[in-house]
């Protein structure tokens, strides 16, 4: 792992987003809390909150980090159709969230597909990107075409 003993504890920001593409019954049913496994939306919720979490098991050489804050946001999208997942996770420390963020959204969208893959198969993940991130020496970086 890098060493991050010597840079300064600051509030650090990490924003996430990704969708999953699937066919509009599928979309319907999410919906109306009506797939069968229960309650999509609210269990991929939990398991992003989870992923965040946990992803200093996940990655190798990921710095464990004590987050202050992971908050997840699902979007149903009726035009596309599709599910929007946007996490943003919060920290104070010496190393930034930008991974928990991004494995939130990776693991939100996997148990969307998980919870729906008996009516829909061919759902595509995709577009998974930092939007967002500040703190630490290099400041705020947005995504091109984010808001300021």
């Amino acid at each position: 792992m890098v060493d991050v003993g010597a840079k300064a504890e600051t509030h650090r920001v990490a924003r996430a987003r990704g969708s999953i593409r699937m066919q509009a019954a599928t979309l319907a049913l999410i919906s109306a809390g009506q797939a069968s496994k229960g309650d999509v939306i609210g269990i991929a919720r939990i398991a992003a909150i989870q992923a965040a979490k946990r992803t200093a098991e996940l990655i190798p050489l990921a710095h464990p980090l004590p987050l202050t804050r992971v908050s997840v946001e699902f979007e149903v999208d009726a035009a596309a159709p599709a599910v929007h997942c946007i996490v943003q996770a919060e920290t104070h420390g010496r190393t930034g969230v930008e991974m928990e963020a991004l494995t939130a959204v990776q693991i939100g969208l996997l148990t969307v597909y998980d919870m729906c893959k008996a009516v829909d198969r061919g759902m595509v993940m995709g577009d998974i990107r930092l939007l967002e991130k500040s703190g630490g020496k290099s400041g705020r970086w947005l995504a091109p075409g984010e808001a300021r």
